[in-house]
């Protein structure tokens, strides 16, 4: 499913238009992002996903054409996890 098909299937569910379904994916991610970027917090929707950011210590990788080792800076990740009832819905339950 594509953001446009996404979009679709909320404003039928929710009874609104797609503009606003639009707006309101929008202001979501938007909010999401803030939140991670500023690393101090995490965001939760109950039982569906939740997305925390997470620190990468410093490490040594090597390049897998020339074997060279090269080092990779400490630097910062997203951790998402799914909730209860998203798991429950992989399962087909």
């Amino acid at each position: 499913m594509n953001r446009s098909e996404l979009v679709s299937a909320l404003s039928e569910r929710a009874e609104v238009s797609r503009k606003d379904a639009d707006a309101v994916l929008t202001a979501l991610a938007g909010t999401v992002g803030d939140v991670v970027a500023k690393g101090d917090e995490k965001v939760t929707i109950p039982g569906f996903l939740s997305f925390e950011r997470t620190h990468r210590a410093a490490r040594t990788a090597r390049n897998p054409q020339t074997g060279e080792p090269l080092e990779i800076p400490a630097g910062y990740g997203v951790k998402v996890s799914a909730g209860s009832k998203l798991k429950e819905a992989a399962k087909g339950q």
